[in-house]
C-alpha cells in the first residue's frame, strides 16, 4: 500500500493513525459479514405492549423521580435537506416549461410527487415566504403559465439565487405554520422537550449534533425564538452543540480495494455515518438521555401525547434500572443463594431479553455470578417501536451471534444478505419498525458513567458503493448509532403508537396531519 508522507500528514491531521487506515482497508478486503437473523421481534417475543393502568404507573414513577435525575435530549441534526427535495430537483433538471405543459410532463413522467406538491402548495409553511421573493423578482408572475410559475417557485425556493433551502440543514427549514408564526423543527424540539425533559428548576438540556458550518445559523435561530419559547413553556433551555469528530471519518477505496485518490492526489475521507455519534453521546453527562431525530416532530396540538409516551418509556427504564441496580448491589454484598440465582435468571430472560448459554447450569457458581453480573452491568436502552407500514429503514430482530446465542438488535436492511431467501423472508415478516425513539440509561449501579465505546460491535458496520466523478468507490460506515454502536446494551423494545412517528423524509410529508395546524378542508 503506497502511503506517502503527505498521506501520513493528512491522516494525522484528522486524529487517525496509519494502522487504523490499514485496518479499514483490510475490512474492505475481507468484507463485513451479514447478520444472521433468527426471527423478527414481535409482540410477546421481544416487544412489549403497555396498556392503561401500567402506563399510568410508569408515568407516575418517572414523574416522581425525574426531579432527582439529570436528563438531556440528544438530537442528531447534521442532515442537509437536499434529499428531502429530491423530486423537486429532478423537476428543475428535466422540465422545460417552454416546450410542454405541466400536465403533459406530470403524465408522461408519472410525477405524482410534483402533482401532490402543486395541490398542497398553499399549505406549505414556506409558501408565503417564497411567494414574496418570487413576486419581487418576477412582477409579471401572475401572467405566466402554470408550468413556468411552478418552475420559478421551486427554483426560488431551492437554489442559491433564491432562498437556497436545498442547502439548508433540515433543522432550520420552515416546518409548521401557526396563526402568528412559522416554526422550524429545531424550535419544535424545544417545545416537545419542555413536556418531559425538565428538572425541578425548570431547566431543559438539549444537545444537537450539527455540521460545524451551520453552528452560527443554529445559534441565531435559538436567539430569535428563545424568549418566546421559554415564556410559553416556562422553561429555561440549555442548548449545546457538537460536531461529528474528524477522527471518525473513514478512508475511501476503489472497487479493487486500493486507496482512492482525488484529482490532486489526496486521499479521500468520508464521514463515518451516524454511528460516529456514539462518541458525541459518550461525552454527555446525564443519568437519562433521550434520542430522537431532528425531522421527527409534530405540531403542538399533538405534543402532549408524544410527551406522554416519552414518560412511559422513561418510567420503564427506571423500573428496569431499579431492579438491575438492586441485584448487582446485593451480589456485591453477598453471593446469591440458589433460589436467588433462579430469580435472577428469570429476570434476565423475561425482562432483559438475555438468552442464557445452553450449558449455563453446568457453570461453576463463580462463573454463573460473573456471567450474570456482566449481562446486567451495561447501558440500558428502552426503544419505542411502531407498527411497520412499509417505511424504509431498520427494525427489531432476534439475531444469532457467532457464539450461537440469540440477542435482540435493531438491524438495518444493508446488514442483511439480499441474496439469502430465508433471511429476506424474515425481513419481510417484521411487524415493527424502529422510529429512533430511545430513552437511555448510561450510568452503572454505582453511579459511574459507562464508557459507551466499550459496548460497540466493531463488526456491525456497512460497506457502501458510491459514484464519484464517474468512478465507483467503496465507503465504510461505522456501526450505526442505534444498531451496532449499541449492540451490547441491554435492549427493551416497547410498542408505541404511530402518532409518535412523524418524520419528514420528503417535502410532501409536511402536508400530513401531524405537520398541519389546520387540516385540508
Amino acid at each position: 500500500m503506497n502511503i506517502t508522507d503527505n498521506d501520513i500528514k493528512l491522516i494525522k491531521s484528522k486524529g487517525l493513525t496509519v494502522e487504523k487506515i490499514l485496518a479499514q482497508i483490510e475490512t474492505f478486503k475481507n468484507e463485513i459479514p451479514y447478520v444472521a437473523l433468527r426471527s423478527a421481534a414481535t409482540l410477546d417475543n421481544g416487544i412489549l405492549k403497555f396498556v392503561g393502568h401500567y402506563q399510568t404507573e410508569l408515568t407516575k414513577l418517572y414523574e416522581s423521580r425525574s426531579s432527582n435525575l439529570e436528563t438531556i435530549k440528544f438530537v442528531p441534526a447534521s442532515g442537509a435537506a437536499t434529499r428531502m427535495f429530491k423530486e423537486l430537483f429532478k423537476f428543475l433538471d428535466n422540465y422545460e416549461y417552454d416546450k410542454e405543459s405541466l400536465n403533459s410532463y406530470t403524465n408522461h413522467e408519472k410525477a405524482n410527487a410534483i402533482r401532490l406538491f402543486l395541490i398542497g402548495l398553499e399549505k406549505f409553511p414556506f409558501y408565503n415566504i417564497v411567494m414574496e421573493m418570487v413576486k419581487d423578482v418576477y412582477p409579471n408572475f401572475e401572467s405566466l403559465s402554470e408550468g413556468k410559475q411552478l418552475y420559478i417557485f421551486i427554483e426560488m425556493m431551492l437554489k442559491e439565487k433564491g432562498l437556497n433551502y436545498g442547502d439548508y440543514p433540515k433543522g432550520l427549514l420552515p416546518y409548521h405554520k401557526y396563526t402568528d408564526s412559522i416554526s422550524t423543527s429545531f424550535e419544535e424540539h424545544l417545545f416537545e422537550a419542555a413536556g418531559y425533559n425538565k428538572n425541578a428548576n425548570g431547566d431543559s438540556k438539549i444537545h444537537f449534533t450539527i455540521s460545524n458550518i451551520h453552528l452560527a445559523a443554529f445559534k441565531d435561530e435559538f436567539e430569535r425564538i428563545k424568549k418566546k419559547v421559554e415564556a410559553k413553556t416556562d422553561t429555561n433551555f440549555i442548548i449545546t452543540y457538537s460536531f461529528q469528530k474528524p477522527e471518525t471519518d473513514t478512508i475511501a477505496v476503489t472497487k479493487n480495494n486500493e486507496l482512492f485518490r482525488t484529482e490532486n492526489g489526496s486521499l479521500l475521507f468520508r464521514p463515518g455515518g451516524h454511528g460516529a455519534l456514539i462518541e458525541n453521546l459518550n461525552d454527555l453527562e446525564a443519568d437519562i438521555i433521550y434520542i430522537k431525530n431532528i425531522d421527527n416532530v409534530v405540531v403542538r396540538k399533538y405534543q402532549e401525547e408524544v410527551s406522554g409516551y416519552k414518560k412511559i418509556l422513561a418510567g420503564k427504564l427506571i423500573e428496569i434500572q431499579d431492579e438491575v441496580f438492586r441485584i448487582l448491589t446485593a451480589i456485591d454484598k453477598k453471593a446469591p443463594t440458589e433460589a436467588a440465582l433462579k430469580d435472577i435468571k428469570k429476570f434476565l430472560v423475561q425482562q432483559l431479553n438475555v438468552r442464557l448459554p445452553l450449558d449455563f447450569d453446568k457453570f461453576s457458581e463463580k462463573y454463573k455470578i460473573q456471567f450474570l453480573k456482566e449481562s446486567m452491568n451495561r447501558p440500558i436502552r428502552v426503544c419505542g417501536m411502531v407498527i411497520n407500514e412499509g417505511e424504509p429503514g431498520g427494525g427489531p430482530f432476534w439475531v444469532k451471534k457467532e457464539n450461537g446465542r440469540l440477542v435482540l438488535q435493531i438491524i438495518e436492511t444493508p446488514q442483511i444478505d439480499k441474496n439469502d431467501k430465508r433471511q429476506q423472508d424474515i425481513l419481510k415478516s417484521a411487524t415493527h419498525f424502529n422510529p429512533v425513539d430511545l430513552v437511555c440509561g448510561v450510568r452503572d449501579y454505582k453511579g459511574n458513567k459507562f464508557n459507551l465505546q466499550e459496548f460497540v460491535d466493531p463488526d456491525a458496520g456497512f460497506i457502501t458503493r458510491k459514484s464519484l466523478n464517474g468512478e465507483t468507490i467503496k465507503a465504510l460506515e461505522l456501526p450505526g448509532l442505534w444498531n451496532g454502536a449499541m449492540s451490547n446494551w441491554i435492549s427493551i423494545f416497547v410498542e408505541v403508537p404511530l402518532t409518535t412517528f412523524n418524520p419528514v423524509k420528503t417535502v410532501n410529508d409536511l402536508l400530513k396531519s401531524a405537520h398541519q395546524v389546520k387540516l385540508f378542508s
